[in-house]
């Protein structure tokens, strides 16, 4: 019995020294894992700044800003010209269209710093409420509008229109390269087919550029 008991209890110790063995083995390798752990990302370099200066509704302004920032935000954020609104930020709506140096652009898809010496016109240069530009005036008349957001970029973009066909650029529908553009409909739609209108005001813009274009032809 006693040889037995003392068998037994041998057994016992042999179990808990392995147990103790497995841990002390085990335990390096932890922190041997902890110490091979990759080092942390380094701390994200400080933007970049930029001074320029433009010219916008005919009045001189220098900025310094974050070389990312879009025309759109500089106009909205530091000049405070709200009129320009931010539809989708990808070009695809032409609700941010100005006028630049006499084309017209997406505010959204272009960085301020780009525009150094530029000379840009937004819908608050364009006229006031005591003195609309007649484009202006004809898309009240016409109801060219209905929620609004996307009016200050029609109407740059249709004062802007004029100017081009004025000018003989052609554009998609233009039939004969060699001669000045037509004024009519499908020109007007396929040159303002970048703004869109969500409330479905098409023809009455139309006819409201249509008007001003009789004036100016």
């Amino acid at each position: 019995m006693n040889d037995l008991s003392d068998i037994s209890f041998s057994r016992r110790n042999l179990l808990i020294a392995g147990a103790l063995s497995a841990t002390s083995t085990a335990i390096p390798l932890t922190a041997e894992a902890q110490s091979a752990a990759p080092p942390p990302p380094p701390a994200p370099s400080p933007p970049s700044i930029a001074k320029f200066t433009f010219q916008v509704n005919g009045q001189q302004h220098t900025l310094e800003v974050d070389t990312r920032t879009t025309l759109l935000d500089a106009l909205r954020e530091h000049l405070h010209l709200t009129g320009t609104k931010k539809g989708c930020d990808h070009g695809q709506c032409g609700a941010c269209t100005v006028i630049v140096d006499g084309r017209r652009i997406n505010s959204c898809l272009t960085l301020a710093v780009m525009q150094d010496g530029a000379k840009i016109t937004t819908i608050e240069g364009l006229g006031t409420p005591d003195k609309l530009h007649p484009m202006q005036a004809a898309f009240v008349k016409h109801d060219g509008y209905q929620c609004g957001y996307c009016t200050p970029g029609q109407i740059c973009s249709a004062v802007a229109v004029l100017d081009e066909i004025k000018q003989g650029i052609p554009s998609h529908v233009t039939a004969d390269l060699n001669t000045r553009p037509l004024l009519n409909e499908s020109e007007l739609r396929e040159r303002m087919s970048g703004n869109i209108c969500r409330c479905g005001a098409y023809s009455n813009i139309i006819d409201a550029i249509t008007e001003v274009s009789g004036r100016t032809a």
